[in-house]
């Protein structure tokens, strides 16, 4: 990918709502990651480590290892914000170590104004919770893991 092709995806992440993109192509992938009050992150497979432009943070010649924690994965079955209670100063659905049957409300996700229950689709615990209230969460992001 040349470098004129990077420089106009890193902006086009700098300017839009998109946190993530990843693109894969012949010579190697390419994911810019934009985090909130720093400028875009840009990492690389090793075929594609050139020079980076001056917006980018950071530049790895490693593909992304991400450890995911072991248990059953809820994932968000829809875009919008992340609540983990039904009102502001409200106690939380469920915490860490939290007991939950599968059918419990373990969370709020609000997309275009309406506030959807999300539902714990297996019984167990609660051994991590892999969001932050008020977070936006994307498609089929992980929201909690239950053992």
């Amino acid at each position: 990918m040349d470098l004129r092709k990077l420089k106009t995806l890193i902006d086009l992440v700098s300017e839009s709502n998109v946190s993530e993109l990843e693109i894969t192509e012949a010579e190697g992938k390419v994911r810019i990651v934009k985090f909130m009050g720093a400028a875009p992150v840009v990492m690389q497979a090793p075929a594609m480590v050139a020079a980076a432009p001056a917006p980018v943070a950071a530049v790895m010649a490693a593909p992304v290892a991400t450890a995911e924690p072991v248990g059953h994965a809820v994932k968000s079955p829809m875009v919008g914000t992340f609540y983990r209670s039904a009102s502001p100063g409200a106690k939380a659905f469920v915490d860490i170590g939290s007991q939950v049957k599968e059918g419990d409300t373990i969370c709020i996700i609000e997309a275009m104004k309406i506030l959807n229950e999300i539902e714990a689709d297996k019984s167990g615990t609660i051994t991590a919770m892999l969001c932050d209230n008020g977070q936006a969460v994307e498609y089929g992001q992980p929201l909690f893991i239950i053992e």
